[in-house]
């Protein structure tokens, strides 16, 4: 299907953005820093293969992308914003409050919330999400009370662990990552510990008192370039990094993977759901610039090509987790006809 030749609903609302944005050059994409590295791949390949310049591509994190690519219409406004979880009904409000109400969603493909150390770290290492819990969370169960966290070492947390200091970096709360982490790592952990079954906390008490990551040293906020991350693990082999499993993917000569509950991230266990912290990811098209900003169109047809996004793609290579066939096509053809995401409530 050809992305130039829009649907009638498609070329009235790139009218309408006619008058609203001016005729930037570039397209510009902001988001998510694990979905940056597929949209930079998308670029490099579009402006290798097309008369037109290349895409601006950049990582501001999740929210903070959002934040930009709701604030308006027009050239001061980002064209598509990359997110590693859904919008939120706060942001989709912000974007109606900046006249940005029609918004194509597009999920992309699945990644795996990684937890990697150096491979010269010779420990073996395979954590719970209670663990992680425990080495990370700012309040946790000591003697039957809740407590601010006092473990240091993970010994600590298990007795056949190392001696060695609990060091982990990670995103800030920016991050579509740290959204993702809180709710598939910190609160399913938080669920597992004997204090909170016994308890019998729900999951308002959890999502309320199990969402604070520790702020006395162990949890290192790293920043939204995962790449920064990658380097400070190869300087510190006792240290882990939280990031997207294509920071793992691409540094597998340097870094290994922390096995969670036994299993390891890779493609097949990300898109069966078995490895504990998988996650959509998801791109959000800015539906009033189509038409407007040149090569838009011919850059999101590259995007949904089977090149890019078919097992075997150039796509997956860089460690994204396909989707099916049936949902890729249903995917095509609702970004090709530019379908209005409904209201986030």
């Amino acid at each position: 299907m050809s992305f130039v030749k829009l649907s009638a609903s498609a070329l009235a609302i790139a009218a309408i953005g006619a008058t609203a944005a001016s005729a930037r050059d570039e397209i510009r994409r902001v988001g998510s820093s694990t979905v940056f590295p597929y949209t930079q791949a998308v670029a490099e390949q579009f402006a290798n293969n097309t008369d037109f310049p290349s895409p601006i591509v950049e990582s501001t994190g999740t929210g903070g992308g959002m934040q930009i690519f709701c604030g308006g219409i027009g050239e001061d406004y980002a064209d598509i914003t990359g997110a590693s979880r859904r919008m939120k009904a706060s942001e989709y409000e912000l974007c109606v409050e900046g006249g940005v109400t029609d918004i194509t969603e597009a999920r992309i493909g699945s990644d795996g919330l990684s937890i990697a150390i150096s491979r010269d770290n010779d420990f073996d290492w395979d954590l719970t999400l209670e663990e992680i819990y425990l080495a990370l969370g700012a309040m946790v169960p000591v003697d039957g009370e809740w407590v601010e966290n006092p473990y240091t070492t993970w010994d600590e947390i298990n007795s056949d662990f190392p001696e060695t200091e609990i060091e982990v970096l990670g995103p800030p709360p920016t991050s579509g990552t740290r959204d993702a982490f809180v709710e598939l790592a910190m609160w399913e952990g938080c669920m597992e510990l004997d204090y909170v079954k016994d308890g019998e906390y729900g999951e308002d008490w959890v999502e309320e008192n199990c969402s604070r990551m520790r702020t006395d040293g162990p949890f290192i906020e790293a920043g939204e370039n995962d790449n920064l991350i990658v380097q400070r693990l190869q300087a510190n082999s006792d240290a882990m990094g939280i990031f997207g499993y294509s920071f793992l993917f691409e540094n597998q000569d340097t870094l290994k993977a922390v096995t969670i509950e036994g299993v390891e991230p890779m493609s097949e266990t990300i898109a069966d759901g078995s490895y504990p912290i998988s996650r959509p990811l998801f791109f959000y098209i800015k539906n009033a610039h189509r038409g407007v900003i040149p090569g838009f169109n011919e850059f999101l047809e590259e995007y949904m090509s089977e090149d890019a996004l078919a097992p075997g793609g150039y796509l997956e290579e860089r460690g994204l987790v396909p989707l099916s066939e049936d949902a890729r096509e249903e995917l095509r053809q609702r970004v090709a006809d530019a379908v209005t995401m409904d209201p986030i409530e």
